[in-house]
C-alpha cells in the first residue's frame, strides 16, 4: 500500500478512534493537541506538488529535508575526524581557538596525521638549533621599493582581505583592534575603508578592487576620493585586486540583503540593490596599464607602497607584467598571491573548485619568474591562503614569501564556527552577517584580544620552528628544509620538487626578443 494510503487510513482510523472514546472519555480530546497539527502537516504534503518525497510520504518524508538542513552540524559535530573536516578540519580549528583563548595548545600521544602517507611534509631540525629566546619573536618586513617615500614595516603575518559589508561591523571593529594590540595589519577588502576599519586606530591596507568602492564616481576609478582616503594615517599600503582565489575572473556580488545604506554610503552605491563587482578593471587593459595606474596610486598617496594581488591564471600574463616591469622601469613595492584554494563568501562552486592555481604551486611560480627576470629584489611576496600554523608560515617563507596573510583563521579568532552561512546573512557567530540581532553576540571587547593572541602565538610559533631548523631569520629559510613523501618509499625536498631560478635567467632570452 503507498504512503500516503497508509497516512490517509491511519488518519482516519486516529480521529475515529478519538471520536468514539470522547463518549466515553471526553478528556480523550486532549490528543487532539498533538495529532492534529501532524493530520494537517500531512495534508499540505499530500497536495503540494514541488516535492515528490513529500507528496509520496506525507509526514514522515519530511525528516529527510530537516536531516539535510542539519547535515553540516551532524557531520561537524558528530561524524568527521580530527584530520578530515573540510574546508578547515577540526584540528587546525582547535588550534586557532586555543591560541585564540591563550590556553593550552599542547598535543599528548603523538601526531593524529599519518606520516607515511603520500602528501606529509615536514621540516629539517638541526642538531645545532638556537634558542629561540634570543630570536626576535615579532619579525617585520620592510615593504617599499626605490619609489617608495613611505615604506611600511609589517608583521610576517597579517589580516588577509575580507570587507564590511560580507562581514559585521563588530567582527571588523574585532579585527582591526586586534591589529592595532598586537601591530600587524588588517587588509580591508574591496568594499572601502569603513569607520569600523578606522575607529580602532590598526593599521591598514587598503584593497581597491574592479568596482572601485570608495574612490569611484559613476563606477569607475576617481582620482580625487582615492587621494582622500589613501593619505589617512592609519592607510600604510594600497593593494589593487586583480583576482581573488575563490573565483578569478568573476567578480563578486554583495547582496542585496546585506547592502544598507550605511555600507552602500562607503561603497559610494546605491543602498538595498545588489552590488556587482565587474571581473575586470576599467582603469587599465595591460600590463603597461596596470604599471601606470600603481605609479599614479604611488604618487595620489604620496608615497605609499602600492602593489596589486592576484590568484595565478594564465602564466603568460604574468610573465607579460614582469617584462613590461623592465621596460617601463616602474615596480610594484609588492605582489600578494592568492591561491585557487581561496575563500570567500560566496562564490560559484565551479570557480571554487575547478578555476585557478592552487597557491604553493602559484607562489612558486611567481618567486621564480621574478627571480628569472632579476626582479624579485625590489618587490616583497605576500602569500595569502590556509594559514593556520607556524608551519604554514615557514612552508610558504621557504618557498620564497616575505609574509603571509591569513583570513579563515582570523575569523575564526573572531568566534566563526565553520557554519557555511557566509552568504546567507544568517552566520550564527555573527562574524560574516549584518543582521543586528547575530552581530549584537560578537563582544569586540574579548575578540579582539582573541585576534591579537591568535597571531602572537602563531608568529611565536613560526619563530621556534625556524629556531630548531638552525635559521636565526626568516630569509634563511629555504627549500631545501621542506620535505614532501611523494610515495611510500620516497621523500623528495622542496628544491628538489621545485628547483630554484637564478636571479636573471631570463633576461638573456628577454634581451634578444626585445633586440
Amino acid at each position: 500500500m503507498k504512503a500516503r494510503q497508509i497516512f490517509i487510513t491511519s488518519t482516519i482510523l486516529i480521529l475515529g478512534g478519538i471520536g468514539a472514546i470522547y463518549f466515553i472519555w471526553p478528556p480523550v480530546l486532549w490528543l487532539l493537541v498533538p495529532v492534529c497539527p501532524i493530520v494537517l502537516v500531512g495534508i499540505s504534503d499530500i497536495f503540494q506538488k514541488k516535492h515528490a518525497i513529500k507528496r509520496n510520504f506525507p509526514v514522515v518524508g519530511n525528516f529527510r529535508y530537516l536531516l539535510e538542513r542539519f547535515r553540516p552540524e551532524i557531520m561537524q559535530y558528530f561524524v568527521e575526524t580530527d584530520t578530515e573536516g573540510r574546508p578547515v578540519n577540526r584540528l587546525f580549528r582547535s588550534l586557532v581557538y586555543s591560541r585564540a583563548k591563550k590556553v593550552t595548545d599542547t598535543t599528548p600521544f603523538g601526531t593524529q596525521l599519518d606520516v607515511y602517507k603520500v602528501g606529509y611534509e615536514w621540516m629539517d631540525h638541526s642538531i645545532y638549533a638556537i634558542n629561540h629566546a634570543d630570536l626576535d619573536h615579532e619579525p617585520r618586513v620592510l615593504v617599499g621599493g626605490k619609489d617608495c617615500s613611505k615604506p611600511y614595516s609589517a608583521s610576517i603575518l597579517n589580516i588577509s582581505a575580507m570587507s564590511f559589508g560580507a562581514l559585521s561591523q563588530n567582527a571588523v571593529l574585532a579585527m582591526n583592534t586586534g591589529a592595532r594590540i598586537g601591530n600587524f595589519a588588517h587588509n580591508t577588502g574591496e568594499g572601502g575603508v569603513s569607520p569600523y576599519h578606522s575607529q580602532p586606530g590598526g593599521d591598514l591596507i587598503w584593497q581597491i578592487g574592479t568596482g572601485y568602492f570608495g574612490c569611484r564616481t559613476k563606477g569607475t576609478f576617481c582620482p580625487d576620493k582615492f587621494k582622500l582616503t589613501a593619505t589617512l594615517d592609519n592607510v600604510k599600503m594600497i593593494e589593487i585586486k586583480i583576482s581573488q582565489g575563490a573565483k578569478p575572473g568573476h567578480g563578486g556580488i554583495l547582496p542585496a540583503v546585506k547592502n544598507t545604506e550605511e555600507i552602500a554610503a562607503i561603497r559610494l552605491v546605491e543602498p538595498h540593490t545588489d552590488v556587482h563587482s565587474p571581473p575586470g578593471h576599467t582603469a587599465f587593459k595591460d600590463a603597461y596599464g596596470l604599471l601606470y595606474f600603481i605609479k599614479q596610486l604611488r604618487e595620489l598617496s604620496g608615497g605609499k607602497p602600492v602593489g596589486f594581488k592576484l590568484c595565478i591564471g594564465k602564466k603568460s600574463e604574468f610573465d607579460d607584467i614582469c617584462k613590461a616591469m623592465i621596460t617601463t622601469g616602474i615596480r610594484p613595492d609588492f605582489i600578494t598571491i592568492d591561491g585557487g584554494e581561496g575563500g570567500t563568501g560566496a562564490a560559484p562552486i565551479e570557480f571554487s573548485n575547478s578555476l585557478g592555481m592552487p597557491l604553493r604551486d602559484a607562489l612558486i611560480f611567481a618567486i621564480d619568474t621574478l627571480k628569472g627576470y632579476d626582479l624579485k629584489k625590489d618587490i616583497k611576496v605576500i602569500a595569502s591562503g590556509k594559514v593556520f600554523s607556524g608551519f604554514h608560515i615557514a612552508r610558504l617563507i621557504a618557498i620564497g614569501a616575505d609574509m603571509v596573510n591569513s583570513a579563515r583563521a582570523m575569523m575564526m579568532a573572531t568566534g566563526c564556527i565553520q557554519a557555511l552561512q557566509c552568504n546567507t546573512n544568517t552566520c550564527p557567530a555573527g562574524v560574516a552577517t549584518q543582521n543586528k540581532t547575530l552581530m549584537k553576540g560578537l563582544v569586540v571587547k574579548d575578540k579582539a584580544q582573541r585576534v591579537a593572541n591568535f597571531h602572537h602565538e602563531t608568529v611565536k610559533s613560526f619563530t621556534e620552528l625556524m629556531a630548531a631548523t638552525g635559521v636565526n631569520s626568516p630569509s634563511g629559510l629555504k627549500r631545501e628544509h621542506i620535505n614532501r613523501r611523494v610515495a611510500m618509499n620516497q621523500v623528495m625536498k622542496y628544491n628538489e620538487i621545485y628547483p630554484d631560478v637564478q636571479e636573471g635567467e631570463f633576461l638573456n632570452t628577454f634581451e634578444t626578443v626585445v633586440g
